[in-house]
């Protein structure tokens, strides 16, 4: 795994991290985030990935899921063990597909990064790892999806009880300088004086 290249460290020695391109099935952290659709049953992607990765008892345990509440609606999240994956457990969560920018696109995107969080610390889970969700097949413009993810995880950090640590896991060099670019913006206005923005050399 990549050195992180840039992070976000709060006063209370919690942080946000950024990495890539990197592979997220190879992270790590004790929890990570899976951008699924809302059947459950794999896909493409960071998805599909995920599946073949960590094997079948994922897509059992999303089976057993799915039987439950049918379908997770855009915006929630739901966890399972990880599998083979080298994380102890896997969020999954799903994301708006891009219609345009229609400000309910962007609450739902940010509800997939803040019901994430708040699974994980209901699980006492200590660290974390997202992708970018839905700037893939569901089109959502990196640019934009960034800014969200950084919002809504830096709002939802500092008051949790047991994660310490959310990193980014981008896919490419290109998607991993559009994050760092926004966290070093966020960090000069939302959170100046809150969080220290360092990029590594």
């Amino acid at each position: 795994m990549p050195d992180s290249l840039a992070r976000l460290i709060f006063p209370n020695n919690k942080a946000v991290e950024f990495t890539g391109p990197a592979d997220i099935t190879k992270e790590t952290t004790e929890a990570i985030v899976n951008a699924a659709n809302s059947s459950l049953l794999g896909g493409g992607g960071v998805d599909g990935a995920v599946h073949r990765a960590g094997g079948p008892s994922i897509l059992e345990e999303c089976k057993r899921i799915v039987a439950k509440i049918n379908r997770l609606p855009a915006g929630r999240a739901a966890l399972t063990t990880g599998g083979r994956l080298p994380a102890k457990y896997v969020i999954h969560t799903v994301g708006p597909i891009y219609g345009g920018g229609a400000r309910h696109e962007a609450e739902t995107l940010a509800s997939c990064y803040r019901e994430s969080i708040r699974l994980a610390d209901d699980h006492a889970i200590k660290s974390l790892a997202f992708p970018s969700i839905s700037t893939g097949a569901y089109g959502y413009p990196i640019d934009e999806a960034a800014d969200v993810a950084l919002k809504a995880v830096v709002t939802a950090l500092p008051s949790t009880t047991h994660v310490q640590l959310v990193r980014f896991v981008l896919f490419s060099t290109s998607d991993c300088a559009t994050y760092v670019r926004a966290a070093e913006n966020i960090s000069r206005h939302e959170l100046a004086n809150v969080a220290v923005f360092e990029r590594q050399s």
